[in-house]
């Protein structure tokens, strides 16, 4: 077994202002109810109607359950997700699904089903406010991915450093250290390295000692996997003391571990054995059954295998199979045991079986996308067709096996070299062989440059004739807006002096008949026909009035507004109150006639669709404003919806005449709750 085993921080210790986001409300709920029982708590689940409470109360259990009962832990936090998002708050919902991907990942065993919990909260990501939740979501993501896809897992912790803000610098160390991981598990040096130094500098910049030894152990990794075993155990020495500083002893068991591989890499496996023992030795009874665990075991296991001590082997391979649970819910332990196993059965004569976990671990690796676990399968199958009697199967295992072999070794190489010299930049080795390397990397540099100013210059033009276009368009569209909007206005003035001369000729011609022959009838008594005159005239001044408002004239905008509204109080069921403030002389006739026709129009919607018992109208006038409010307690409508039906006319026409006062109208309303209809005037 080759492969350097990382040290996975993804769900280590939480940082230190993890929960200052979580509401005052849980907080003092849980502060006044902490001697209360579990049950307590769960009766209250049980039984309450108030979805508040009862999220409350799923909190408590969660709180009093973390680490004490996983089984339980799990069930109630996935309920509080779900009654969070139900509740709309998402920000919650985002919390408790970052909280418990650690326990579905590493207690559970069972990544999958924590990326479902995370992609339901990040569908509604657009109502995630705070960037840690948003980073964070994708940072938990991609350590639940880190065990299944290693590119998945790169993606996730890309998106996680791009949605971290600048508060969160903290946890965007954490990504670069986690991306650094699974680039360094994938072979590809270079930005493994690039993003170990990312993080490296962010913890030093915070003075964050723990973390930049986790930092310094990834660029150790580096060392190890380009080929420079001295300087690893060198500097793994000195992290390893580090370590035990600052009480890491979980973390010291890795670094021993990497050691054991790099031992075995040279051919040293007495250093290899010693150090596997170390290992095991500093194993927590936390870390009983995790990935670091089943790696040790199954390295002392294919070690005694090896060494002919197949009864040792058989003991340990059946203290890794104690926790068959975990090493099928996670595939680095799978590809661990599976080779252990593999390589004993072989050994011991019992080739078919062997085969088949060979087989096992093959599949394995190609699915986490292992190049150099791969070569190694190749190399144990080819063994074991031998084994077998079965040549042709081996010799094809063989040279797939080579060729990989070559493969890995030449983009080993690559890798190493161009970390060797980002590494060793400031020794200026002038050995030939650089040289060479330098003056082609500088060629390729030259070249790449060119070819970006012209994609750059490309681009450049596309986007400025883009613009132009963009521009063009605008100004059309501005053009056809404000010449729809004149003729929008040049309507509704033309349909106000209609009104005008129509009200003038019922009041000055027919008004006037209508009293010439009233006058007519009190001279010869008809009285009944006096009374039918009377009630004409009256509906026709009525008529008159409606069309053009001439009580603005007589009286004022102000007072007519209010005689309005004495009129409607008086001649129909609903209930008006009202706060007038003068605003006589502020406006234009033209402009008062539209404000007037607002009010008016604005009461007439209220009396005809809103079922409505009693309303309430302001007018205020402001510093440089008038602004006039019309509250209902009606059926109240979907704005949206009556906008874009065409058979709704008086939302369009209140906008419109808004639009010739140069005001703003907001509407307030949603169905069975009432409506609120507001203008602001400037004046």
């Amino acid at each position: 077994m080759l492969r350097t085993f990382l040290v996975s921080l993804n769900d280590s210790k939480p940082r230190s202002n993890l929960y200052k986001y979580f509401s005052l409300i849980m907080f003092f709920f849980s502060l006044s109810l902490l001697a209360q029982d579990i049950s307590y708590y769960q009766k209250i689940v049980d039984t309450t109607n108030n979805k508040l409470t009862k999220l409350q109360a799923i909190d408590s259990v969660i709180s009093k359950t973390f680490r004490k009962d996983t089984e339980t832990f799990i069930d109630y936090s996935q309920q509080f997700i779900s009654l969070a998002k139900e509740l709309d708050s998402i920000d919650a919902a985002a919390k408790k699904a970052m909280n418990l991907q650690d326990a579905l990942t590493h207690y559970k065993h069972n990544p999958r089903s924590a990326i479902t919990i995370i992609n339901s909260v990040l569908a509604e990501k657009y109502k995630i406010k705070d960037s840690f939740f948003l980073g964070g979501l994708y940072l938990k993501r991609g350590g639940a991915h880190y065990d299944l896809d290693l590119k998945e897992a790169i993606e996730d912790y890309t998106l996680a450093i791009k949605n971290f803000g600048k508060k969160d610098s903290i946890y965007v160390a954490d990504a670069y250290l986690f991306r650094g991981q699974a680039y360094s598990s994938m072979g590809k040096f270079v930005p493994a390295g690039e993003n170990f130094d990312a993080a490296y500098k962010i913890f030093e910049a915070l003075k964050d000692y723990e973390y930049m030894a986790h930092a310094q152990q990834g660029t150790i990794t580096m060392f190890s996997m380009n080929g420079f075993f001295e300087k690893a155990k060198t500097e793994r020495e000195k992290l390893i003391a580090k370590m035990e500083t600052l009480g890491l002893k979980e973390y010291i068991a890795t670094e021993q571990y990497n050691q054991a591989l790099d031992f075995k890499k040279i051919g040293n496996s007495d250093a290899q054995y010693a150090n596997l023992e170390k290992a095991l030795s500093n194993i927590t009874p936390e870390n009983q059954g995790s990935t670091m665990h089943i790696g040790i075991l199954s390295g002392l296991a294919e070690y005694y295998s090896i060494h002919t001590n197949y009864e040792k082997a058989a003991k340990t391979i059946a203290e890794i199979e104690v926790f068959k649970k975990e090493i099928n819910n996670n595939s680095y332990s799978k590809l661990m045991y599976s080779e252990a196993k593999a390589t004993y059965l072989n050994l011991t004569g019992q080739h078919n079986l062997a085969l088949a976990f060979a087989t096992n671990k093959l599949e394995t690796a190609e699915k986490i996308g292992h190049g150099e676990e791969i070569m190694d399968s190749y190399l144990l199958l080819s063994n074991i067709y031998e084994n077998l009697g079965d040549y042709k199967s081996s010799l094809i295992s063989k040279k797939i096996y080579m060729r990989k072999k070559d493969s890995l070794f030449n983009t080993s190489s690559a890798n190493s070299l161009a970390y060797y010299q980002t590494l060793y930049e400031t020794e200026k080795k002038e050995n030939e062989l650089i040289s060479k390397s330098a003056n082609i990397q500088l060629l390729e540099k030259d070249n790449d440059g060119f070819r970006k100013l012209m994609i750059f210059i490309g681009v450049a033009l596309i986007l400025t004739f883009g613009l132009i276009l963009l521009y063009r368009n605008q100004l059309h569209l501005k053009k056809n807006k404000l010449i729809q909007e004149g003729f929008s206005q040049e309507l509704l003035a033309s349909q106000e002096n209609e009104r005008r001369r129509i009200s003038k000729d019922l009041h000055d011609g027919l008004g006037q008949q209508l009293l010439v022959l009233k006058n007519k009838l009190i001279t010869t008594g008809n009285t009944e026909a006096k009374e039918m005159v009377d009630a004409t005239i009256e509906e026709v001044r009525t008529i008159s009035r409606d069309l053009h408002p001439f009580q603005l004239q007589e009286l004022g905008i102000t007072k007519a507004i209010m005689h309005t509204i004495t009129q409607i109080d008086e001649n129909t069921s609903l209930f008006i109150s009202s706060e007038i403030e003068n605003i006589d002389h502020l406006f234009t006739p033209d402009q008062e006639v539209n404000i007037y026709r607002i009010v008016q129009e604005s009461l007439s919607n209220t009396l005809k669709h809103a079922n409505a018992e009693a309303s309430k109208i302001s007018v205020k006038k402001m510093a440089d404003q008038v602004i006039v409010s019309i509250r209902d307690n009606g059926q109240g409508f979907e704005f949206s919806e009556k906008l874009k039906n065409i058979k709704s006319l008086g939302l369009k026409t209140l906008m419109e005449r808004t639009k010739f006062l140069n005001g703003q109208m907001k509407v307030q309303s949603k169905k069975h709750d009432g409506t609120l209809l507001e203008f602001q005037f400037p004046y």
